[in-house]
């Protein structure tokens, strides 16, 4: 089931636009459930990464839908946003906010759906590799490759990622088993490691980033075995 998310004002347009959802839903055998926003507040009030692909119209009363998607991009990478619009001139602001196309109004049901057909091909050939992460400000959707490592301090996470670092409250093992199929692998105790980054062993420690993690005894040739084994898988 793919969750589509309109962001209309009119309801008019939102009325054609669940029309040509539907409509294509028949014809390509692909399963929506469908919401309607009608204002960018709507749909970033407690925005919790719950959208496969949203459209959002740009021009609207309390909060544009530009700026709602620059909020939602706080949150969320990986959802299609694709804009509803009559305006053209918002083009270069729309690659900020990595929008994947434009429908212009009014809209025809061949040109919607064939941009639709090309965002549920993104989606597919983003979902693979992404985890999401409960955070106090929603869920943040993370692409798995992207992460360096993971440290356990106290009661948080500290992810350390290649687009910087963030926190959450959360305990290693909650993602030990789920990134175990994509090569993470328990250094000690306190971190998770991504082996494709690991640069090298030394000193007791395996270097990623630039950073020393210790390598636990107990875990050393457990460690050393999966570290070998992935490097012959992906050399």
């Amino acid at each position: 089931m793919i969750e589509l998310a309109i962001v209309e004002d009119e309801d008019s347009y939102a009325s054609q636009l669940v029309e040509f959802v539907n409509r294509y839903q028949a014809e390509s055998g692909n399963y929506f459930k469908i919401t309607r926003f009608t204002d960018g507040d709507e749909i970033t009030n407690g925005y919790r990464g719950q959208f496969d692909i949203i459209l959002m119209d740009i021009e609207m009363k309390l909060m544009d839908g530009m700026t709602a998607a620059e909020e939602i991009r706080r949150l969320d990478q990986e959802v299609v946003i694709m804009f509803i619009t009559n305006m053209t001139n918002y083009a270069i602001r729309g690659y900020q906010v990595d929008a994947l196309d434009y429908v212009l109004k009014p809209v025809s049901y061949f040109a919607f759906s064939q941009k639709l057909g090309r965002a549920i091909g993104r989606m597919k050939k983003g979902s693979a590799k992404i985890i999401s992460i409960e955070m106090s400000a929603g869920v943040k959707k993370l692409d798995i490759d992207n992460i360096f490592y993971i440290e356990s301090e106290g009661h948080n996470l500290n992810f350390y990622t290649t687009g910087g670092e963030f926190s959450v409250r959360a305990k290693l093992k909650d993602f030990e088993e789920q990134l175990s199929k994509y090569n993470f692998f328990r250094s000690n105790k306190g971190y998770l490691v991504n082996l494709k980054y690991v640069d090298g062993v030394e000193n007791g420690s395996c270097l990623i980033a630039g950073k020393q993690l210790l390598i636990s005894r107990s875990r050393k040739n457990d460690f050393m075995t999966a570290l070998t084994d992935y490097m012959a898988a992906f050399s």
